[in-house]
């Protein structure tokens, strides 16, 4: 889920512990193959061999997986490469770049299967049905409840709360111009306070003493206390991550333990929906319709969680208890209209820039 470059909780999975699916399918290029759906992606999508082998087995396609690195870098290509496109399907465009995948023409209408199953709420293009709501997550502040527990200080709930003088120094957020996490968090700011308030609070919490990274990665591993794979080498209570982070922090733990290590800001969350669609030119497009009704089929929906550590967008899909047990429900996520991110995110990021790193 992604803007810049998509650093997902896979990433924090693998690093705990989790098995992760590797690259599949041959080269790209050649002439379209009748029994080959193509799927273009980002570097983070994840889908079960048994899941896969059922799509191959009752669709009769042969699914050829290109990822193309961040979900930025993968729109951009399919964009530079709109009716004539690398494969049939993409999936990961998000609402951070929807508007502008949109406005550039790059999918083709097609209603799927599975989609009365899905909220209106994620259903951001429900008039044209160019595409399909496949998945959502949160990126919110996350906190070490130890270091909290420690210290005898209640965790912050809300980004007002973020320019207490008890929270001076602790925070470690993403910068917006390298990262997704970075920019989810800058918008819910800019959803939270408005066009002419978000850049007063941000002036607030640099005084409030932020620190900020280039990546998730480095803010997470490196600086945030509350993750095992980092052993104790961060001293930063609070970092910009996902609302699924707790639970890919108790994956695989035994014994399981009564709550996750880490807990959720529930007010300092923006949503993320990522999308499949058609690409217009597509080769093969009966193999990618029968491709999009499988990824919005229950079948995978229920694959995504553990896969990708973000939400199914079915409502009848089940959660696994990784989810429901050590996961966080969001109730009221801030958000943003697609159109305006993408007429204002660059001239966003700039005034950020100019306020936070100067």
């Amino acid at each position: 889920m992604s803007t810049i470059s998509r650093i997902t909780v896979t990433a924090l999975a693998a690093a705990i512990g989790m098995s992760t699916l590797a690259a599949c399918g041959g080269a790209g290029g050649g002439a379209a193959d009748a029994k080959t759906v193509t799927l273009v992606s980002h570097d983070s999508f994840n889908i079960s061999r048994s899941v896969r082998a059922a799509f191959e087995k009752e669709s009769g396609y042969k699914i050829r997986i290109l990822r193309g690195g961040d979900a930025g870098k993968a729109v951009n290509q399919a964009i530079l490469s709109k009716g004539n496109p690398q494969g049939d399907v993409f999936f990961g465009i998000d609402n951070t770049l929807l508007s502008r995948g949109l406005h550039e023409g790059i999918f083709s209408p097609y209603r799927a299967k599975g989609l009365d199953k899905m909220p209106v709420a994620l259903q951001l293009d429900k008039g044209e049905h160019r595409v399909t709501p496949l998945d959502y997550g949160d990126i919110c502040v996350n906190y070490d409840r130890g270091y909290f527990a420690r210290h005898k200080i209640a965790p912050p709930k809300t980004f007002a709360d973020l320019l207490e003088p008890r929270y001076k120094g602790l925070l470690v957020t993403e910068n917006p111009a390298t990262s997704s996490p970075g920019l989810a968090f800058q918008l819910g700011t800019i959803a939270t306070y408005g066009e002419h308030g978000w850049q007063g609070y941000w002036k607030k919490l640099k005084a409030n003493g932020v620190e900020v990274v280039d990546g998730w990665e480095q803010a997470y591993y490196d600086r945030f206390s509350g993750s095992a794979a980092a052993k104790g080498k961060g001293d930063k209570p609070l970092v910009v991550s996902y609302a699924s982070s707790p639970p890919a922090e108790v994956l695989d733990k035994k014994p399981a333990p009564k709550e996750a290590p880490t807990g959720i800001a529930t007010g300092t969350c923006f949503r993320q929906i990522e999308f499949g669609g058609l690409l217009k030119g597509a080769r093969n497009e009966k193999g990618g319709k029968a491709l999009l009704d499988f990824l919005a089929g229950r079948k995978f929906q229920e694959d995504v969680p553990l896969r990708m550590f973000v939400n199914p967008a079915r409502t009848d899909a089940k959660v696994p208890e990784l989810f429901t047990k050590y996961g966080t429900t969001i109730g009221r996520p801030t958000t943003l209209p697609p159109e305006t991110i993408t007429e204002n995110r660059e001239q966003w990021i700039k005034q950020w820039s100019s306020l936070v790193l100067k």
